[in-house]
């Protein structure tokens, strides 16, 4: 490590192969908590390379505890996190009005580690259980239609990373790798990114994949579609910009959209949502990204697939979805 250390501070690039190898050796326990806190330092300082981040990517998903969903046409919603912006779990939300949109979901999620209150924690306090066995993540599948694949149980490579990110607190670029590493490779992806330059790396790695992507980024920062901003869309045919309009929607202020400020306050914030009680602005912004996963999935128009969204949340579709969830994991 002191060698990749000394070529990166002098500002030298890793190749894909170096890259991975560094990984599987943090994996193995071959460097201390100071090593591995100055290896993730570097790239706070500097741009990660395609080949670097590549090479990070696929150490990872070789490392994974895979689970095999192939027999259904998946999608997950994942954001990289780490544009503090702090908003509420949008894209947690979007996953169970997809999920009541009758589309299957594999929502992976972790701990907030930059943010206060990440996928995980949410779904943690709402009594969802996290698990890596196969059957009862069929059974969340095929009952709820979404299935929650909580990160460190599939990622144990990750377990010496895990408490130097906390310590840290700060975006890594762990963040980058956690939309690409869902270990059930969906096979449709709504991928958020905190930006412009990331999500060109995306799309640059998942043009060589089977993947059908959405990856997105608001231009004002955010790792979703916010309806403050214009958002830009990359997928695999074709990029274009989104904005409130295309929704028949006004405009937000960044205010519309912040989150709790403690994980009790984000779940409370997440129940009232899901439950059709949220104010106008959260329920638009949560259908506009849940919209854009539906037209992923159907090819749709984002117009028609807004429809189906607002109302598998005002049926409340959506919520039963996430009651079924909380069933299956206390039976189990």
């Amino acid at each position: 490590m002191k060698t990749i250390l000394n070529r990166l501070i002098n500002h030298e690039t890793l190749t894909k192969e170096e890259a991975k190898t560094v990984l599987v050796n943090i994996s193995l326990g071959q460097y201390n908590p100071s090593q591995i806190a100055s290896f993730l330092t570097v790239y706070m300082m500097r741009n990660i390379t395609i080949e670097e981040l590549s090479g990070f990517r696929e150490a990872l998903l070789e490392l994974c505890i895979p689970i095999d969903f192939s027999a259904y046409n998946t999608i997950d919603l994942c954001g990289t996190g780490g544009d503090g912006k702090d908003t509420f779990n949008i894209s947690t939300l979007a996953s169970f009005v997809t999920a009541g949109a009758g589309i299957h979901v594999a929502k992976h999620g972790n701990y907030g580690v930059s943010s206060i209150s990440g996928s995980s924690n949410v779904m943690e306090t709402l009594g969802v259980k996290f698990s890596n066995d196969k059957d009862f993540l069929t059974k969340c599948l095929e009952e709820a239609n979404i299935a929650i694949l909580h990160a460190p149980l599939f990622h144990p490579a990750m377990k010496n990373v895990g408490p130097i990110r906390k310590e840290l607190g700060v975006k890594t670029f762990f963040n980058m790798l956690g939309p690409m590493v869902n270990p059930s490779f969906p096979k449709n992806q709504l991928v958020g990114v905190f930006s412009l330059e990331l999500a060109r790396m995306y799309a640059y790695l998942y043009q060589n994949t089977t993947v059908n992507y959405s990856i997105l980024h608001a231009l004002d920062g955010y790792d979703e579609i916010s309806l403050t901003a214009e958002a830009k869309i990359i997928t695999k045919s074709s990029e274009s910009m989104v904005n409130a309009n295309d929704f028949n929607l006004s405009k937000l202020a960044f205010e519309d959209i912040k989150g709790g400020t403690t994980i009790e306050e984000s779940a409370n914030i997440f129940m009232k949502i899901i439950s059709g009680n949220g104010t106008e602005a959260q329920q638009n912004v949560v259908c506009a990204n849940a919209a854009m996963a539906i037209a992923t999935v159907e090819n749709s128009s984002v117009l028609v697939a807004f429809a189906k969204a607002k109302e598998s949340l005002q049926s409340g579709k959506a919520l039963k979805k996430l009651q079924k969830l909380q069933q299956i994991s206390q039976a189990s």
